[in-house]
């Protein structure tokens, strides 16, 4: 009997222990809606499967769900507001003078997340977790709070694939085919754009390694003064890269077994929700269809320059169609009549509407994909970061035009519109690739919860990292082997050069060698 009552407790033992699930902290460090809205896809995702969640970053929940602990990091909003006021006085200068700001933003707001009293609080308590996933964006310090709380590294990726995300895992990125994410190039370059993506390559791999990286050494240092790994082998014993991407809406590539994409966690797969009543009755009272415009989350519409705001007021009232715009002011004077403004709207719901024949975008990732999921066709006005890259794969897939904002003009805009709107190449294809994304065997979301509790299970799955990990810069590209493949040949190629002229002297010497015989007359 007693064995019987034993056999018993150790089952509703294992039970529980099942039930509990695994305990996550997640790091989401940018005070940007767009980025937080993949890494909270994924803490409601974990949370659902029975594990917590204990969710670091500047947007506590309205509704608190169960399993997810908030700890609140407010300054950040502040740091990077700074940033965010200047997006369109940067978006004016070339690409090798951004990437040393986005650099700095990147430092900022690492510290600035280690400095809060709440993030102190969790650094001194004595527990751990049973992984760490932070998102990688800039913040190679915010690595070390996995030693710190014994639990393997994992990072999500927000916009893909990057350079600061490929290095964690060794996967090769070819300058020949692979554009860096802040270049306009799609995968099918001609000669000068694959050399600018080499040579900003280039350009990132010295930036990195001898400025950015030692400064993020120094944080980790001095936040983390009890870790005992090295900066730059804590950054490769990374066990898994969550990228917020999909072959179909980007462009082939080679990855790593432990770099999986997950794009579009974000995206509603089930029905839509309600429309608010107002935007509903806009929509379905539209007699040629609806666009819808929004330029994301980190820029507001209110704040562009006169001349460019209207020109946008006056195409947008040239229009035959209704326009919902996410506007961040309840009205203006010269608001259009077939123009709804809303300083907040249920996106992802407005683009499954199927009078939504458009969407005027900024270029974003999310947005990209909210696009192609319900398959409305863009209009681009990339600003900043990715969105060159995501609107010049949007145009060369087909689905997309882009406007540049320094040649915003009125006629400009009213061409790609019209364009957009009356040539049906446009939505056909944005349909395909829509298809495309959807046939997926589960969703990205149940994909990213296996992978993570997978990484998990077999603490850190050590089996899923490259040797190329061990490697350094020389080994890695086999310099040193081309050095001595090449020294070998031309030591040879030398030596039988020398040969020949020796053996060629020899012989015209005895053949042309004077005769010491004397004439007699």
């Amino acid at each position: 009997m007693r064995w019987l009552l034993n056999s018993w407790l150790l089952l509703i033992l294992a039970l529980f222990g099942q039930s509990w699930g695994y305990s996550y902290l997640m790091i989401s460090h940018t005070a940007s809606k767009s980025h937080y809205a993949v890494c909270f896809a994924l803490a409601k995702g974990l949370a659902a499967a029975g594990h917590e969640v204990t969710l670091v970053s500047p947007f506590p929940q309205r509704k608190p769900i169960k399993n997810i602990i908030d700890v609140e990091t407010p300054n950040i909003i502040t740091v990077m507001g700074v940033y965010k006021a200047r997006i369109l006085e940067n978006a004016k200068k070339p690409v090798l003078l951004r990437y040393p700001r986005i650099s700095l933003m990147g430092l900022d707001i690492t510290e600035s997340l280690l400095k809060e009293p709440k993030v102190q609080e969790l650094l001194k308590q004595n527990r751990t977790f049973d992984g760490v996933i932070c998102e990688t964006f800039m913040n190679d310090a915010h690595y070390g709070f996995a030693e710190h709380f014994g639990a393997p590294l994992i990072t999500l990726s927000s916009l893909g694939a990057t350079g600061w995300t490929s290095d964690l895992v060794g996967t090769p990125s070819p300058p020949s085919y692979v554009p860096h994410s802040l270049l306009r190039f799609g995968d099918r370059m001609n000669f000068w754009e694959r050399a600018q993506n080499l040579g900003f390559q280039i350009y990132e791999f010295a930036y990195e390694n001898l400025i950015n990286l030692p400064r993020h050494e120094a944080l980790y240092r001095k936040y983390f003064p009890n870790n005992k790994q090295d900066f730059y082998r804590m950054r490769k014993d990374t066990s898994l890269v969550l990228l917020n991407n999909h072959v179909s809406i980007s462009n082939p590539r080679p990855y790593s077994p432990n770099m999986i994409e997950v794009g579009g966690m974000h995206v509603n797969r089930k029905a839509p929700k309600p429309l608010p009543q107002n935007i509903r009755k806009f929509i379905e009272e539209a007699e040629h269809g609806v666009i819808y415009f929004s330029l994301g989350s980190n820029l507001n519409s209110k704040d562009l320059p006169e001349n460019k705001r209207k020109a946008i007021v006056e195409t947008l009232r040239g229009l035959k169609y209704r326009v919902i715009w996410k506007y961040e002011e309840e009205t203006f004077v010269d608001k259009p009549d077939n123009v709804l403004i809303s300083n907040w709207l249920p996106q992802d719901d407005i683009l499954a509407h199927e009078k939504v024949i458009a969407f005027i975008t900024h270029g974003g990732l999310l947005s990209t994909m909210e696009s192609i999921y319900h398959g409305k066709p863009v209009v681009g006005i990339p600003f900043f970061g990715d969105q060159f890259m995501n609107m010049a794969r949007a145009e060369q897939m087909g689905y997309g035009i882009t406007v540049k904002y320094a040649q915003l003009t009125a006629s400009l805009f009213r061409s790609a519109i019209e364009r957009i709107t009356s040539d049906p190449s446009f939505t056909e294809r944005v349909k395909v690739i829509s298809s495309q994304y959807r046939d997926q065997k589960e969703t990205p979301l149940e994909r990213a919860v296996y992978w993570v509790e997978h990484v998990t299970r077999h603490k850190g799955a050590k089996y899923l990292r490259s040797a190329c990990q061990d490697l350094n810069f020389i080994q890695y590209h086999n310099l040193d082997v081309l050095a001595t493949f090449f020294s070998v040949i031309g030591l040879t190629v030398i030596f039988v050069f020398l040969l020949v002229r020796f053996l060629v002297t020899i012989v015209n010497g005895f053949l042309y060698k004077p005769s010491s015989k004397l004439k007699i007359n």
